[in-house]
């Protein structure tokens, strides 16, 4: 029976463009496990957007001296594209400063006020005298009173993933001028989370399907002890607070940003034309929510929010967050400041997006940091696309397009080898679905190519070339086996590959989208029937030239700030 599946991916700051960091952190990920729901007959919602309201924006804004609204729509149109061009998926990408989310925003934070959970009180907050304005949280820097990260933020450290409030920090200093702020008490609202500590350390104690580092990282949060925190700030850019006599001030981003996830369900269901359908997603409580994120990200969307939802009622908490590790670039940690980074839309300009795909599939840091460098994306693609897989579908389809009409052959009676392939094709489709479920996309994509490399071996073994001339019909079934095996291979590596993966749909003789196939195996191999038409083929993958490794890199860190 089809599953309900809820895809939610992070909300990015719209002030800069992407890069691979956070592909490989959340994007890619929700991406491949969306497309693979799809494949299976699921229903899948994938929603995300534009984090509009972040102080990263605001510092972008006044840098350059515009109004955030003009870097929040320059940078989501580039987002738009990007995920059109890399092949990311969303059923709706949005934005949170759209009149939709402040509604949904406002009935959350109502529903919470009248409840008891959201209550007025003081807070210290950090004041520059010499900007002469109060400062954000991201705005103050200092050491963590945790870990000694020197550079934690007064809302987060990024070194022990704690979340902070910026009077927590040993010698802050404002961002902007480097001054030490003073703390002035202003009124503001709180979030009772502490009301929540126990039942969502019950709630955490039973999620035994989460990765092991989450699981372990929201215990030790939850059984440190939650403290209420303020859902407010004196700010004039974001979500107005929906009480007379707090005008000057802004419902704070980390508490309305993750209530994106409800308000763009909402908004594609109005888009859809059917409203309410959104609740299908969100109440009912068959429904798996998946939720892709940085491990940054962790406490807030398996703390706060799974609070934010019990003290509401009624709708769906996560059923699992996949946090990704980091992945560092040439062994140094992404600085977009120093300009140590690849851009996802620098990158697209001079390479197709499956290459990249793969790469951050086969090196996903799911379990453990992990490292792009310039050297194995041109080795994993020249070694493993174009030599093991590429070459496999050019050669057993050109040879059989010339060989048998450009049709594909009938085969004789199998023997223990043919069978044998056939039988690895089904498991590999059984366990490549099996890990794609389970969120392990790494072990998935590698057997997938292990796939990839039996047929492969079992090509070589039949050798076509050699029997054609002596026995026609042994090349024949040989071929047919082959290209039954690659047929496979295109359903159980699309999630990964979808642009080559729909090229070779339609060299097989396919029409219509890749989407719109089956994950079985039968239904696969009753797709290749002999006679049916193969159309001429060309090659997946493009081989790289070793001497783009240099420079590429010497384009890193060039133009740094």
């Amino acid at each position: 029976m089809p599953e309900r599946i809820f895809v939610a991916a992070a909300w990015p700051y719209a002030n800069g463009p992407l890069h691979l960091g956070h592909v490989a952190g959340c994007y890619l990920p929700a991406d491949i496990f969306a497309r693979y729901h799809r494949l299976k007959g699921n229903q899948v919602l994938m929603v995300s957007g534009s984090d509009s309201h972040g102080t990263p924006i605001t510092v972008r804004a006044e840098q350059e001296g515009v109004n955030p609204q003009e870097i929040l729509d320059r940078y989501h149109t580039q987002f738009l594209d990007t995920w059109e061009k890399l092949g990311i998926t969303f059923d709706l990408f949005t934005t949170t400063h759209t009149q939709n989310h402040q509604e949904v925003v406002h009935e959350v934070f109502k529903s919470l006020k009248d409840k008891g959970y959201i209550y007025t009180d003081t807070s210290l907050l950090a004041y520059c005298a010499h900007c002469d304005r109060f400062l954000p949280d991201r705005y103050v820097e200092g050491v963590c009173p945790h870990c000694g990260n020197d550079k934690a933020r007064g809302d987060q450290c990024d070194n022990c993933g704690r979340t902070l409030d910026p009077q927590d920090l040993v010698s802050p200093r404002c961002t902007l001028c480097g001054n030490s702020p003073v703390f002035r008490e202003s009124e503001h609202f709180f979030l009772k989370l502490s009301a929540f500590e126990k039942p969502l350390l019950e709630w955490v104690n039973k999620q035994t399907h989460w990765r092991p580092n989450v699981l372990n990282f929201t215990r030790r949060f939850l059984e440190d002890g939650l403290k209420d925190r303020s859902i407010t700030r004196d700010l004039a850019w974001g979500v107005p607070v929906p009480v007379d006599g707090y005008e000057d001030k802004r419902i704070y981003v980390w508490f309305e940003a993750v209530i994106g996830y409800l308000s763009a369900a909402v908004e594609w269901s109005n888009k859809d034309g059917a409203t309410g359908k959104w609740e299908d997603f969100w109440k009912d409580p068959d429904t798996k929510s998946y939720y892709f994120i940085g491990k940054d990200n962790i406490p807030f969307h398996a703390i706060i929010w799974p609070a934010m939802l019990m003290a509401y009622g009624g709708l769906n908490l996560p059923y699992n967050v996949p946090a990704n590790e980091f992945l560092s670039l040439e062994n140094r940690k992404f600085s977009t400041s120093q300009n140590w980074a690849v851009w996802v839309p620098d990158f697209l300009s001079r390479y197709d997006p499956d290459p990249l795909r793969y790469l951050l599939s086969a090196n996903m840091p799911e379990s453990g940091d992990a490292d792009f460098s310039w050297s194995e994306f041109v080795r994993r693609n020249n070694d493993e696309l174009v030599a093991t897989y590429g070459n496999l579908v050019n050669r057993v389809l050109t040879f059989t397009y010339k060989n048998f009409d450009g049709k594909i052959p009938e085969p004789g009676p199998l023997s223990e080898a043919d069978q044998s392939q056939l039988d690895s094709a089904r498991e590999a489709l059984e366990t490549v679905s099996q890990n794609l479920y389970d969120c392990h996309f790494k072990a998935a994509v590698n057997a997938a190519f292990s796939l990839a490399q039996q047929t492969n071996r079992y090509l070589d073994s039949a050798a076509p070339w050699k029997s054609i001339k002596t026995d026609r019909q042994a090349a024949a079934t040989s071929l047919w086996v082959s290209i039954a095996a690659i047929n496979c291979l295109k359903v159980a590596l699309y999630p990964f590959l979808p642009f080559s993966s729909q090229k070779l749909h339609e060299f097989l003789g396919f029409d219509g989208e890749i989407e719109q196939e089956q994950w079985d195996f039968d239904h696969l191999i009753a797709g290749v029937a002999p006679g049916k038409a193969l159309r001429s083929p060309s090659p997946l993958y493009t081989k790289l030239d070793p001497l783009i490794v240099e420079e590429e890199i010497q384009r890193l860190g060039v133009g740094a700030a």
